[in-house]
């Protein structure tokens, strides 16, 4: 075990600012209106498997239809950049459908919103720079704050307000922009 704190830090903020669940607050507390209730361990749970299935079998997926780790992480750079300008401008470029009420915990919250297209790509990015040991402690890591957000979805809220939540969502837009650069420039030397 190669356990690296720093790694372990970048690959959660990483994590962090793709999920962006906090930024998805307003979108969890519509759906909990629409469903009566999410299960939060439920979403969770179901999320942190699929990132993990993915950061261990992403690559051989991959393989499997003829496209290298560098590629896919240079169209994942590609994803994050319209997802970060999708949280700087406050605009919607991707829109999915809301899905059934009674899957509502696991369609569309676990999986897209959280182990979406964004979280797949990043961790596949990830392990191409990362250990995994660290990448799958920066999974967990989200996923037990995932829980804590969703657990207590409505008190955040109240607390931060809805400006609060614009200006985070804009902050690690930014952040998350910077990230896309980095990505892409690193790839797009190792496919030419």
């Amino acid at each position: 075990m190669n356990f690296n704190f720093k790694e372990i830090f970048t690959a959660f903020m990483v994590l962090f600012a793709v999920i962006d669940i906090i930024g998805n607050i307003p979108i969890i507390i519509d759906l909990r209106k629409k469903a009566g209730q999410i299960q939060s361990e439920k979403a969770s749970i179901i999320a942190g498997i699929i990132m993990i299935f993915f950061l261990f079998l992403g690559k051989s997926l991959l393989s499997l239809i003829g496209v290298d780790v560098n590629s896919f992480a240079v169209a994942g750079a590609f994803i994050l950049f319209f997802i970060a300008l999708e949280m700087i401008l406050g605009i919607t470029l991707y829109k999915d459908d809301e899905g059934d009420a009674i899957t509502a915990s696991v369609f569309p919250l676990a999986f897209p919103l959280i182990a979406g297209p964004g979280s797949l790509t990043t961790l596949l990015s990830l392990r191409a720079e990362f250990e995994v040991e660290n990448i799958i402690v920066a999974v967990i890591l989200n996923v037990i704050l995932i829980y804590i957000v969703l657990k207590t979805s409505s008190k955040i809220e109240r607390l931060i307000g809805p400006n609060g939540i614009k200006i985070i969502r804009k902050i690690f837009g930014v952040i998350l922009l910077a990230i896309a650069v980095k990505l892409f420039a690193a790839n797009i030397k190792m496919l030419f």
